[in-house]
């Protein structure tokens, strides 16, 4: 059992850049938060170079003397999150695979909601602005990020890979917190739809959860507080995630 944490308590919030409007507009008040770290969108798609670029922000965070805690606004993220080290500050992190359960406000909901529409691709601000979306300009825009790397001909083999893995979904659900140009993003999403040839969809979103994560209202049910030399883990049940002692990483590998 971890004990109740003062919501007075100073936290540093590393965040993912999608939420980033959404974090700056929450924390602009929150005199508890005493740094605020912002990762590029799209780390989750590489998770050892997410747990990389997490574990230098938590390093970071914790040489600065007035840090108390750590909030990530994160969700599990493909395992990016899983065996970061920590030996001075709780790591705060909300149960949630990804950062959708941030807009959505609830777990539950989003488990509800996959449950209903598996083939559902989410839509939020921050991926609109990442341009990284299924869409009109999505091919153009992987031509241009892959041409910096790869030649003409691996470029159209991960074309041709991405069209396929978005070939099983059928619907585009749009989900935001009213901040910025929801009205431009929904009629975005609406069109992207219609390109791909999916259904479309929009919901309300709900920031109380991200609300709860940075001014310090941290329950059991929504939220995993990960005491020091402890380590995140992912469970496979709704909990979603636990918090494991860090000489079991080291059993776990010797007996992987």
């Amino acid at each position: 059992m971890v004990r109740p944490m003062s919501q007075n308590i100073q936290t540093a919030v590393v965040s993912c850049a999608v939420l980033e409007p959404e974090v700056r507009a929450f924390t602009k008040d929150l005199s508890q938060v005493v740094d605020l770290v912002f990762l590029p969108t799209g780390l989750h798609e590489t998770p050892a170079i997410l747990r990389r670029e997490l574990q230098q922000a938590i390093t970071r965070a914790e040489a600065m003397p007035g840090v108390e805690a750590i909030v990530l606004v994160y969700g599990l993220c493909g395992g990016g999150v899983e065996s970061l080290r920590h030996q001075r500050c709780p790591l705060i992190i909300t149960r949630a695979h990804d950062c959708v359960t941030l807009f959505l406000g609830d777990k539950d909901k989003y488990a509800d909601y996959q449950k209903e529409h598996p083939a559902n691709y989410w839509y939020n601000p921050g991926w609109i602005r990442a341009h990284s979306s299924p869409g009109p300009g999505r091919e153009a825009h992987l031509r241009r990020e892959y041409a910096e790397k790869y030649d003409e001909e691996e470029i159209d083999f991960l074309i041709g890979t991405d069209k396929a893995a978005l070939a099983h979904y059928d619907r585009a659900t749009y989900v935001g917190l009213g901040l910025g140009e929801a009205e431009k993003e929904a009629d975005y999403t609406k069109a992207c739809a219609a390109c791909m040839g999916w259904g479309f969809n929009r919901i309300p979103g709900d920031p109380a959860l991200l609300r709860a994560l940075l001014a310090g209202d941290w329950d059991e049910r929504r939220f995993l507080i990960v005491p020091p030399r402890h380590v995140i883990r992912l469970t496979g049940d709704e909990s979603i995630m636990r918090a494991e002692p860090e000489r079991l990483l080291h059993e776990h590998r010797i007996t992987d």
